[in-house]
């Protein structure tokens, strides 16, 4: 088994990775936290401007004065008024002008009297801009005053610089950090919470080691599962044939000892003929067929004797072998012709092509990539736990240089990995 390199803790790297994820959350949500405000504070200056240059342009008095035509008159009698909206509105600026665009009001009194700087539109209608003036960039609207005939009498625009619109946002800025903060501050309490809880069952183990530890459990669990099953069957048949000489029956009992030996041999023969067998993974064999057996199911094996040594360690061997056979006999149970062949051969570039199938009743297309996923099953519960299986398989086998595909129907997994003497030179 491949030995990871020493590090932090997986507990730890769950918890750094999950402090990050909160950090950079909770810079995203800062960012649209700040930007929704800078757009609802400038929309707020624009309905303001609005509104309040509409009021002015249809209030009586503004009317009347523009209407006479006296300008110097107007400007005296508008001038103080202009000056208290923009007290009471919270505007930087009302401007009120002839029909020419001339300013009769201002915050600036010298600037009576000269153009507004803005766009004067061509026909009466409200206009809602940016632009630089006399007090700097500012959001302002302007609105036509129109006597009672609709003739254009003169206009209103009023404004609020982007330097107050800033200013506003500034003010709401700590609202925005404090849930952001408050973000950082759940995400890095989940954190704790999952490194507590990774500690719990991983300790402080590296991942590496922490899924050669998972390697390790499941071959002895798969390996133990095999032998069990070898060590029962050969129990039953010597109890029947132990039974049949005390009955004096010792044709029968020969045959029963000569067929379990033919069966025996047969496998062993298949297992051993390998140049580069290895003995776990033959003892692995042997167990599984035993296990099919004792499931009533038909057990098919197919080694090919030039297959190349495999790159894998045997307690990975075995973990990858184990649980996809464990898989397919699962599956191949809830059929009526049940069968389970399992084939190793030497692939197209000298690497290794390992297919366990079966005759169960198959993967959907759309659950095909999700079966690899940690805690992903379709079945229930069990003593040993379910949903770790295929993802530990993947998992050993893309680490070794290889890869595990399925197709079917039949059901196929095909383990494809490269030969152990490739994949030292490469190294």
């Amino acid at each position: 088994m491949a030995h990871a390199s020493p590090g932090r803790s997986a507990a730890s790297r769950v918890f750094a990775a999950l402090v990050v994820t909160a950090v950079v959350v909770g810079a995203l949500v800062a960012l649209f936290l700040v930007v929704e405000a800078q757009r609802a504070v400038r929309s707020e200056a624009e309905r303001l401007t609005a509104a309040t240059a509409a009021a002015l342009a249809s209030a009586p008095d503004v009317v009347a004065l523009l209407t006479r035509g006296d300008t110097a008159s107007a400007s005296a009698s508008l001038e103080p008024y202009a000056l208290e909206v923009i007290d009471r509105a919270g505007l930087d600026f009302v401007t009120i002008m002839t029909p020419e665009g001339l300013r009769l009001t201002h915050p600036d009194p010298t600037q009576i009297g000269a153009p507004y700087l803005g766009t004067v539109p061509s026909t009466p209608r409200v206009l809602t801009e940016e632009f630089r003036g006399t007090l700097g960039p500012s959001v302002r609207t302007i609105v036509p005053v129109v006597d009672d005939d609709g003739t254009l009498v003169g206009w209103v625009a009023t404004g609020v610089t982007t330097e107050t619109i800033s200013e506003t946002l500034v003010r709401r800025l700590p609202l925005s950090l404090a849930i952001t903060a408050g973000l950082v501050l759940l995400g890095v309490g989940g954190a704790l919470l999952a490194r507590r809880v990774t500690r719990r069952f991983a300790g402080d183990l590296p991942p590496g080691e922490l899924r050669d530890a998972v390697s390790s459990y499941e071959s002895v669990r798969t390996l133990g599962e095999a032998l069990r099953a070898q060590t029962h069957e050969h129990g039953n048949r010597m109890h029947a044939a132990v039974a049949l000489l005390e009955l004096d029956r010792r044709d029968e009992a020969i045959e029963i000892l000569t067929q379990t030996s033919r069966q025996s041999q047969s496998l062993v023969d298949q297992v051993t003929a390998r140049q580069h067998g290895d003995p776990a993974v033959g003892a692995l064999m042997l167990g599984k067929a035993a296990q099919a057996r004792e499931r009533g199911i038909d057990w098919r094996m197919d080694i090919a004797p030039d297959t190349p040594r495999t790159p894998l360690a045997p307690v990975d061997a075995v973990a990858v072998l184990g649980n996809l056979v464990d898989n397919a006999m699962d599956a191949a149970a809830e059929s009526a012709d049940r069968w389970v062949r399992v084939s190793l051969r030497r692939g197209d570039h000298g690497g290794i092509v390992l297919e366990v199938a079966d005759s169960g009743p198959g993967i959907p297309v759309d659950q095909r990539e999700r079966i690899f996923a940690q805690g992903y099953t379709t079945k229930p519960a069990g003593p040993h736990g379910r949903g770790i299986g295929l993802a530990l398989v993947r998992s050993v086998v893309r680490e070794a240089g290889g890869d595990v595909t399925v197709a079917g129907p039949p059901t196929v997994f095909r383990v494809t990995l490269p030969s152990a003497s490739s994949r030292g030179s490469r190294s």
